[in-house]
């Protein structure tokens, strides 16, 4: 089984990235929590991936592959984010994937800073009896997606970026006959309510870029 793990990410620019937080904490602390979350979850997924046949794509934004591969380093497979939407480029990540004749393919995010290799090894092992797994974002959305086939009609019409999102995939994966499997769900960092959160995060509360900001 050929498998891949796409991790979507944005380069940390200042005022460029994680604009929900810059109102609280600034844009160059805004960009430093982007990159360091980025570098968590695909440090998390490299360690993970080094003791099995996983492939790792990076589907980046905002800035141009010279750039991400000086940041994140030469092991990945890097590909820009095509779409009009964050569903449209999901839609056109897996198809690629499958294209390259990928069998088990999982999106996740980088405001991921409790993912583990438990929920990774899950989320693939669920795509064996399952045609779609999602992992739930406890704001209503979902932080992860994993498919064995493409599935245009699950990115489509949905309300990206509020509380409906999972209820909408979920009820489109019914009227297409799925049922989904699921892993653990997750909270994300993406509002300064948020930030709290990071507190049980020991790497996060030692790194200096943070200091005092929680």
């Amino acid at each position: 089984m050929l498998q891949r793990i796409i991790v979507f990410a944005r380069y940390p620019e200042p005022g460029k990235t994680k604009t929900r937080l810059i109102p609280a904490i600034g844009p160059e602390k805004a960009a430093a929590l982007q990159r360091f979350l980025a570098e968590h979850v695909l440090s998390v997924i490299k360690t993970w991936g080094a003791r099995r046949s996983v492939s790792v794509e990076v589907r980046y934004e905002g800035t141009d592959e010279t750039c991400m591969t000086e940041w994140l380093g030469s092991g990945f497979v890097y590909n820009v984010q095509r779409g009009a939407d964050i569903g449209e480029k999901m839609h056109n990540a897996f198809e690629d994937a499958f294209n390259e004749q990928f069998d088990r393919v999982v999106i996740v995010g980088t405001d991921l800073p409790f993912l583990d290799s438990e929920i990774l090894e899950s989320a693939l092992n669920l795509l064996i009896t399952h045609d779609l797994v999602l992992g739930p974002a406890n704001d209503g959305g979902y932080y992860l997606v994993g498919l064995k086939a493409p599935e245009p009609e699950l990115f489509r019409n949905v309300a990206w970026g509020t509380d409906l999102v999972l209820d909408q995939t979920v009820h489109a994966a019914s009227s297409l006959g799925m049922t989904p499997g699921f892993v653990r769900a997750l909270d994300d960092v993406d509002r300064p309510e948020d930030l709290q959160k990071l507190k049980s995060l020991s790497e996060f509360v030692r790194n200096p870029a943070f200091q005092g900001l929680l």
